[in-house]
């Protein structure tokens, strides 16, 4: 009777554990590319950096098919494959633009939160960046939308308000786009994102000096 108590006590501990040791896994998976996005977008040259992005792209979304239903792979997926999409050109950059968008969309209906606002401001991105109908999905409205939902959850941030600026510059509101430019450079660096959000910070000195 003990025997059969302590072998069902050890199977309970194991079915407790292995979605703790799945969830684990994914969160350090999505840790490294993290990090490793930030080395690459913020230490290579600009040329140097498509490749190790497409690699990080499709590493990272095998992390999303391993985990469909979990917010933060799908949102990092989305982020670099955003930053993908600026290095490529013509059909291939439309064609990232949408995955991220895809991904990104999703996740938001995991998270309504977006990871902190990032998911929103990317879509914002990428909304603002991308060619209009019927070539592409760009839509102001719809990017403008994306970045005030970001605003909401993290308005001291530094993308959040660089990226609102750089677009509000691009819509001729200029004055809307000098105050949101000061507040990134005004901003909060995240711990995480430290070295990107102060590479940020520095556009939204240089957009504030064009300004």
């Amino acid at each position: 009777m003990l025997r059969r108590q302590l072998l069902a006590a050890a199977l309970g501990a194991g079915l407790l554990l292995a979605p703790l040791g799945a969830a684990l896994a994914w969160e350090g998976e999505v840790e490294s590319l993290k990090q490793r996005w930030e080395q690459i977008t913020t230490q290579r040259a600009e040329g140097q950096r498509r490749d190790s992005l497409k690699s990080l792209a499709d590493e990272a979304e095998r992390l999303v098919q391993a985990n469909p239903n979990q917010a933060q792979p799908l949102i990092w997926y989305g982020i670099i494959e955003a930053s993908h999409a600026r290095e490529r050109s013509g059909l291939g950059a439309l064609g990232s633009a949408r995955s991220a968008r895809d991904a990104l969309e999703r996740a938001v209906e995991l998270d309504r939160h977006g990871g902190n606002g990032s998911a929103f401001v990317t879509l914002g991105a990428l909304y603002d960046r991308a060619p209009g109908r019927p070539v592409g999905f760009g839509n102001s409205a719809t990017a403008e939308r994306m970045f005030k939902r970001a605003l909401q959850i993290r308005p001291d941030g530094i993308d959040v308000n660089y990226y609102y600026a750089a677009f509000l510059q691009d819509e001729g509101r200029r004055d809307e786009a000098r105050q949101h430019a000061q507040r990134a450079v005004e901003g909060t660096a995240r711990e995480d994102r430290q070295i990107s959000d102060e590479a940020l910070r520095e556009q939204a000195r240089a957009l504030l000096a064009q300004l």
